[in-house]
């Protein structure tokens, strides 16, 4: 542990509400940041968001395995909590929730949430557990944490969308805000995944941003929506990419369009590298 650090880690749901209680007594806005840990840029813009919401920010440190299938990488996810503690610190956040998989799933958990909407198609096309995972753990923590804002990162576009529906739907009294993407100087967009990228496949990635931003250009221009999706799918498939998907869908509902008058647009790609999964978007400029 840091000499220096002031953030506080806590691990139960017990001490999460005790600290979030004593904070509402003083008439303190509450904002989270959910996260799985191995922090980096992404992240920090995230925590520093938080805190032009409120003046106390808790970010949770979760690697949920229930939205992991068995052929998923949950057993070498990166784990680098002393060095995400001292970055949450850096940041300025007040409280660390730190839980272990007994105290989120304990012994005859049998609840999930069965989700609709935005969460149809794209990556359940490709991972069909994830969201009910994700759609769980965040519903749980969100209850735990009782926020008054909670900010999650644009890079997971879909994912952003499900939560966003899942706290409206279930009357969360909470506010979800989306945070841009933060890209590396040459495009490519922050993951945790990305340091499983070999030096050629890092090389590569980039592609993704580029071919996408070609796309939005395009569609903006008055381009073909269709034309403009077929160019990026090569274009990523040539530069050694196994393409998932990539697709134009409604910014808001995720429902395929056709072309630009069926409301604003958001591009989403999914794509394999090496032994690398990554995902990007991009919004199609009004």
């Amino acid at each position: 542990m840091s000499a220096r650090r002031t953030i506080r880690p806590v691990h139960t749901v017990a001490e999460l509400r005790e600290q979030v209680k004593s904070w509402r007594a003083a008439g303190e806005r509450i904002a989270l940041v959910p996260t799985m840990g191995a922090l980096h840029s992404g992240h920090v813009a995230l925590m520093e968001a938080a805190r032009a919401h409120a003046e106390r920010v808790v970010l949770s440190i979760f690697v949920n395995p229930t939205q992991f299938a068995p052929t998923e990488d949950l057993s070498r996810y990166p784990r680098t909590l002393e060095a995400d503690l001292d970055k949450a610190d850096a940041a300025g956040v007040h409280l660390a929730f730190v839980p272990d998989v007994g105290e989120m799933y304990p012994e005859g958990f049998a609840t999930t949430i069965s989700l609709a909407g935005p969460a149809l198609g794209l990556e359940t096309e490709f991972r069909p557990i994830h969201f009910a995972g994700v759609a769980t753990v965040v519903a749980k923590l969100l209850i735990q944490a009782a926020p008054d804002v909670a900010l999650f990162g644009e890079k997971d576009y879909q994912q952003l969308q499900v939560i966003t529906r899942l706290a409206r739907d279930i009357d969360l009294p909470v506010r979800i805000v989306g945070v841009p993407t933060v890209r590396e100087p040459d495009g490519l967009a922050l993951s945790s995944r990305n340091v499983y990228l070999g030096k050629e496949d890092r090389a590569a990635a980039p592609v993704l941003h580029r071919a996408l931003s070609a796309a939005a250009a395009q569609i903006a221009g008055g381009g073909n929506v269709l034309d403009a999706v077929d160019d990026a799918r090569r274009a990523v498939i040539a530069a050694g990419f196994q393409l998932d998907y990539l697709e134009a869908r409604h910014a808001a509902s995720l429902a395929p369009v056709l072309s630009r008058a069926e409301g604003p647009i958001r591009l989403l790609v999914a794509a394999r590298i090496g032994a690398t999964r990554l995902i990007d978007n991009l919004a199609v400029p009004d």
